[in-house]
Formats: C-alpha cells, sequence, structure tokens
C-alpha cells in the first residue's frame, strides 16, 4: 500500500495518471507541495471524501508518511485504489 519516490516518480514520467492528495494542514501545503497535488487535510478527509473520484488511481502524501497512510486505509476500505508516499 505504499510507493517510494522513486517509484512514483517514474510513475509520474511516464505520464501515468495518479490524483496525488496532500493531507496536511493548509499552512504546510502552502509552504511547500507536489505540483498538480490536491489538499484535502486529514481532518476534513471524512466529510469531503465525495469530492474524490473513485475511477483514478491516488497517491496521498504528507510530511513523515503518517497521516498519508491514514488516508489511504481509508480510502482503499471505501474501494478506491490508493497508495501513501513512504516517508511522507
Amino acid at each position: 500500500m505504499e510507493v517510494t519516490s522513486q517509484e512514483l516518480k517514474k510513475e509520474l514520467d511516464a505520464k501515468k495518471k495518479i490524483l496525488i492528495i496532500d493531507v496536511r494542514q493548509p499552512e504546510e501545503f502552502n509552504f511547500v507541495h507536489l505540483d498538480g497535488s490536491v489538499n484535502i487535510p486529514l481532518p476534513e478527509f471524512q466529510n469531503r471524501i465525495s469530492e474524490i473520484p473513485k475511477d483514478e488511481e491516488i497517491v496521498t502524501v504528507c510530511h513523515h508518511g503518517n497521516r498519508s497512510m491514514q488516508a489511504a486505509v481509508i480510502l482503499n476500505s471505501l474501494g478506491y485504489k490508493a497508495r501513501s508516499l513512504k516517508g511522507g
């Protein structure tokens, strides 16, 4: 359920369509984030699930990997195809 940064880069370089969801707080996201990523903070995640398309492959990211893993577990339990970026 995890993907390394090297694996993700390879997939993105190959133009694989991946929705990157950054689950950090807006202040963290505004400081630095991956181009094209969407910010859905973990505390708001359950209430904003409907914003996430079910037909896309998803990678969740955060600062260290804990919040992103929680988000990936939630998504997978609901039938999404989600992975967490290892280490954040």
